[in-house]
């Protein structure tokens, strides 16, 4: 073998074994740097079926709830239209509730007499309920002064056992609208 070709020999073997410790600086920076070199999709499923099962069980046909007893009987109509999410009032046999909180005992569905303004049996006017429905107003408009998505519209939900009294129901309205709820809407269950 002439001197030359041997020489061209070791020279190719050099440069291959050259770029074979380049090849594997290269490698071995990539794995310093932290490239992905395969892709786990199992921590990725775990995630997705997490988020599926939260969302699921937070979903709700409809923001507003009502939870039936025997003291509170809906009446039924075939209204259309859907709920929407304002402060809520319940009017039971046994008690009127401003969103979960009991505002004032009622006696077979009459608010008592030592609950209204000055103890009259006459006054429309409930301080309890009042009190109540203030408290929410002032929370909704709080919210609305740093979210003008959701303005303050003054309304109120009046969830009411159909056995309450008509004058029960007016004292409630009355009060709400002391407390700057004027527009009102009334739940019913609707007809099958």
């Amino acid at each position: 073998m002439p001197a030359n070709a041997s020489t061209a020999a070791t020279r190719a073997e050099a440069k291959r074994l050259a770029e074979s410790r380049e090849n594997r600086r290269r490698r071995r920076r990539k794995l310093d740097l932290g490239d992905i070199h395969e892709l786990n999709i199992v921590a990725m499923m775990d995630m997705m079926t997490i988020l599926l099962i939260f969302l699921l069980k937070s979903y709700q046909a409809s923001s507003i709830s009502v939870n039936m007893s025997e003291d509170l009987k809906l009446p039924v109509s075939t209204t259309q239209v859907q709920p929407q999410d304002n402060i809520n009032v319940t009017i039971a046999m046994n008690g009127v509730t401003v969103g979960d909180k009991l505002a004032v005992n009622l006696d077979g569905g009459v608010i008592p007499a030592s609950s209204k303004e000055g103890g009259r049996a006459d006054a429309f006017y409930v301080g309890a309920i009042y009190d109540s429905l203030k408290r929410e107003v002032d929370k909704q408009k709080y919210v609305a002064q740093y979210n003008p998505k959701a303005p303050f519209m003054g309304r109120v939900n009046v969830i009411a056992d159909r056995r309450v009294p008509y004058r029960t129901l007016m004292e409630v309205l009355y009060t709400a609208g002391q407390a700057e709820l004027g527009e009102y809407k009334f739940m019913v269950l609707k007809a099958e």
